[in-house]
C-alpha cells in the first residue's frame, strides 16, 4: 500500500511500534506492547500474552491466597482474643463467693472494698482498653504482612516508623506517663466517679476519670484538672468504709461503768432507727478512757459507717448522748472548788480592790480632806476680857 520508489515498502509495524524499556533483572518479564497491524501480529501478541499469563498465574494465585489467609487468621485471632478478654473480665466481676480468687483476680477485683456495681463498671473499662490494644496490635501486624506479600519493601517504612516513634517518645514522654498512670489507676480501682479523694494538690469529688486527666469538683465549686502522671499519692474517702470517732466528756466523780452502759444503749438505739440503720455498718465500740483531768474524764467511742457518712453519724450520736446524759443526771464536768490548806471553801467574800476603798483603813482616813476652820461665834461667854 505504501511505496517509495527504490526504497521498497515501509513496515508499518516497525514504524509505529513504541520502544519498550529493558526489563530489570528483578522485575518479572512483561510482554512487549505494540499496535498489531496484521492478523499475524494479532496472533503473535495473543500468544505472548497467554504465555506470560501461564507463566505468572501461579505466583498471583499464591500471593492472593496468602493475603486472604493472613486476613482470615487476623480476624479469627481478634475474635478469639476478644472472647478471652471478655471471659477474664466476667471472672473479675464475679463476687468472692462465686469463684476462687486467682492472682490476677485478687489484684484487680479488690474484694471486700468495692461494691458489685463499682466492680462491674471498672471491669468494663479495663475490658475496653484491653480489647482496643489487642485489636490494634493484631490488625497492625496483619497489615504489615499483607504489604510484604504484595512485594513492597517494608524496610524504609519500618525505619521511618522507628525514627518517628523515638521522636514521639522523647517529645511526648509526659503524655505516655499520663496514659500509663491512667491505665493502672483504672485497673487498680484507686478511685471512680463520685468518690471524694485527696490527691495532694487538690481535694474534691471525682467528676470524670480519663486515661490522661482526672477532673475534680472542689469544695468551693471549682473544677480541678489533674494529670494522672503527676499524682504521687491518693487518699480515697469514699471507698470501703469510714470511722466516726466521738469523745464523750463526763464528770470526774461519775461512775464509768454506768456511763459506758448508757453510751452503749444510746448507740444501739441510734443504729436501729432510720436512716442511721443503713449508715452504721458495725456496732459502736467503746475504746475506753482517753484522758483524765481534774474535773472530767474523756471517753472515746468509734462507729464504722458508710463511706463519707462519718460526720453525719458522729453529730447524731453526740446529740443523742447529750439528751441521754441530761435524763440520767450525768454531769459532763465537776463544779469548780477552791482548795486552801486542805479545806474546801465553797464561798469566799471578795476582797476590796484597794485599801483606799475601805473606810475603816488608816490609809483611807489619811486621804480624807482637812476640815475647814469654824467661823467665830457671838457668844459673850466665849469672848476674852
Amino acid at each position: 500500500m505504501f511505496r517509495s520508489g527504490a526504497t521498497g515498502p515501509i513496515d508499518a509495524s516497525s514504524a509505529f511500534s513504541t520502544p519498550t524499556p529493558a526489563p530489570s533483572p528483578t522485575a518479572p518479564e512483561l510482554p512487549q506492547l505494540r499496535i498489531p497491524t496484521s492478523a499475524q501480529d494479532v496472533t503473535d501478541t495473543t500468544k505472548q500474552a497467554a504465555s506470560w499469563f501461564d507463566t505468572h498465574w501461579a505466583s498471583w494465585l499464591a500471593g492472593g491466597l496468602q493475603i486472604v489467609l493472613i486476613i482470615v487468621l487476623a480476624l479469627v485471632l481478634r475474635v478469639v482474643v476478644s472472647k478471652l478478654i471478655t471471659q477474664l473480665i466476667a471472672r473479675m466481676a464475679r463476687s468472692h463467693d462465686q469463684h476462687e480468687e486467682s492472682r490476677l483476680g485478687g489484684l484487680l477485683a479488690n474484694h471486700g472494698v468495692v461494691n458489685p456495681e463499682r466492680r462491674q463498671q471498672r471491669s468494663e473499662a479495663i475490658g475496653s482498653v484491653l480489647r482496643s490494644m489487642a485489636s490494634f496490635t493484631i490488625l497492625g501486624t496483619a497489615a504489615l504482612m499483607v504489604l510484604s506479600a504484595l512485594g513492597m519493601n517494608l524496610a524504609p517504612l519500618l525505619a521511618s516508623a522507628g525514627v518517628a516513634g523515638v521522636a514521639i517518645g522523647f517529645g511526648a514522654r509526659n503524655l505516655v506517663t499520663d496514659f500509663l498512670s491512667g491505665v493502672f489507676m483504672i485497673m487498680e480501682d484507686q478511685y471512680g466517679v463520685g468518690d471524694e479523694i485527696d490527691t495532694g494538690v487538690a481535694t474534691g469529688t471525682v467528676l470524670e476519670v480519663g486515661l490522661r486527666v482526672t477532673k475534680l469538683r472542689g469544695a468551693n465549686g471549682e473544677i480541678w484538672y489533674i494529670r494522672n502522671g503527676e499524682v504521687k499519692r491518693i487518699a480515697n474517702m469514699s471507698q470501703g468504709w469510714a470511722t466516726a470517732s466521738v469523745d464523750v466528756q463526763v464528770g470526774y466523780k461519775e461512775d464509768l461503768q454506768r456511763v459506758e452502759d448508757l453510751i452503749q444503749q444510746t448507740a444501739e438505739g441510734l443504729s436501729k432507727e432510720a436512716p442511721y440503720d443503713e449508715l452504721v455498718w458495725a456496732p459502736v465500740s467503746i475504746l475506753g478512757v482517753e484522758s483524765v483531768a481534774a474535773d472530767s474524764v474523756m471517753v472515746r467511742i468509734e462507729a464504722r459507717t458508710a463511706p463519707g457518712k462519718a460526720p453525719v453519724v458522729a453529730r447524731a450520736l453526740r446529740q443523742r448522748l447529750k439528751t441521754a446524759f441530761d435524763q440520767a443526771g450525768i454531769k459532763v464536768k465537776e463544779e469548780a472548788t477552791a482548795v486552801a490548806t486542805g479545806v474546801a471553801i465553797t464561798s469566799v467574800e471578795p476582797s476590796p480592790p484597794s485599801a483606799l476603798s475601805d473606810p475603816t483603813s488608816p490609809r483611807y482616813r489619811a486621804a480624807e480632806p482637812i476640815p475647814q476652820p469654824k467661823p467665830p461665834t457671838d457668844d459673850p461667854t466665849l469672848q476674852k476680857p
